[in-house]
């Protein structure tokens, strides 16, 4: 039999138990377009946080006591606004850092209220971090220095406090402290996991006494020269380690928490796509036991092709092309489900699915190597047969 002729016999096979192929392949159908899904799941998870990451800003340097790791017990922070000067002083440029103390509270406007997150920062905040005004001005350095009991919005916070009407110039109380809205921030939705339009600004000074504090939480640079970022990092971990001996201090940039970030999503992934795995190679378990089935409906059919010449190989390799065009077969439908999936993920979820062509790929590779693999033992059977024991049998 010429490999031409066993293509042939092989689709005859499966057109004849439409059915019965049609349900063998569904396992395969599953188990490829959940690993298309998932896998444009995890990747798109992944490019969202890489991208929240880097709308943070460029260069950046986010410096914090204690070590950054997972397991790593927190650190009470020993920062105060003095240590700002003496960062500044190795960077070169007050404009460049900002300094940060944050608290959950309640805040006030009228018989609106919400808990928020109030963060006391300096006047350079939206000079470090990438952040845009949607009406009204930022905190100046006077209202740093002053202790002006001024905010700015984030949008989710204004909208609740406020509804339809313009916030500028409004009264508004924290933890029962009155202070004015000169500011609103452009929506920007949540970033790491947090909600950036639920927060609200305060001058650092003013937060302090707010709060009855001295502390400074944590620190952010924008280094001037992205090449020399890592050093700079180093160089203000000394300076803070020279000022506070009884504290280690960490200065992470954002290439290392992109890789942090990234080695857990693909792990992630890897583990999706492993999920879904299981459920191709359990489709391939019922290709083998159908095939086996088949093999023993055709025995008369086995034996006489064995008996008008065909060679154990020949008869081997017609039912492996048939299990191979069932998994492939299932792969393609399973692929093109598996993408309109991803894609009705992207239009209906928060996460956007990113379809990779290495998923796609991958996954009918696997359907291919299933359809050889749980193919192998069926064919071997069929090929084994004694053409004068199979035209025997009834």
């Amino acid at each position: 039999m010429r490999v031409a002729e066993a293509w042939r016999v092989a689709l005859d096979a499966l057109r004849a138990n439409r059915m019965r192929s049609g349900l063998t392949m569904l396992g395969v159908v599953i188990g490829v377009a959940a690993v298309v899904v998932l896998v444009a799941i995890g990747t798109g998870a992944k490019e969202l946080v890489e991208a929240q990451v880097e709308g943070l800003g460029s260069n950046l340097l986010i410096v914090v006591p204690g070590k950054v790791q997972f397991g790593a017990a927190p650190t009470v922070s020993r920062l105060q606004l003095s240590d700002v000067d003496a960062v500044a002083r190795v960077v070169g440029n007050r404009d460049d850092i900002t300094a940060t103390v944050q608290s959950g509270e309640t805040v006030r406007a009228g018989r609106a209220q919400k808990f928020t997150s109030v963060l006391g920062v300096l006047e350079t905040t939206p000079q470090v971090f990438v952040r845009s005004l949607a009406r009204g001005t930022y905190l100046s350095r006077s209202d740093v220095d002053t202790q002006r009991r001024v905010a700015v919005l984030g949008a989710g916070v204004a909208r609740t406090l406020f509804g339809d009407r313009d916030p500028i110039g409004q009264q508004m109380t924290i933890t029962g402290v009155r202070f004015r809205v000169i500011g609103v921030f452009v929506p920007v939705g949540q970033s790491l996991g947090v909600d950036r339009d639920d927060e609200v600004h305060i001058p650092i000074t003013t937060a302090h006494r707010l709060l009855g504090t001295n502390r400074v939480d944590a620190l952010a640079v924008k280094a001037p020269d992205p090449a020399h970022v890592d050093d700079l990092g180093q160089r203000i971990v000394a300076e803070l380690s020279r000022r506070h001996h009884d504290t280690e201090f960490s200065a992470v940039t954002q290439e290392q928490i992109l890789g942090v970030l990234g080695k857990i999503l693909g792990v992630l992934t890897g583990v999706l796509a492993a999920i879904a795995g299981i459920s191709l190679l359990l489709g391939g378990v019922g290709v083998s036991h159908i095939m086996l089935v088949s093999v023993r409906e055709r025995t008369r059919e086995i034996g006489l092709r064995k008996a008008v010449g065909a060679r154990p190989r020949d008869i081997g390799v017609q039912f492996l092309i048939e299990a191979v065009l069932l998994t492939c077969i299932g792969g393609t439908i399973g692929i093109g489900l598996g993408v309109s999936a991803a894609l009705l993920v992207t239009a209906l979820s928060p996460v956007p699915a990113a379809i990779t062509w290495w998923s796609m790929a991958l996954a009918f590779g696997v359907s291919a190597v299933v359809g050889i693999v749980f193919g192998v033992v069926p064919a071997q059977r069929a090929g084994r047969l004694d053409p004068v024991v199979a035209l025997r049998t009834e």
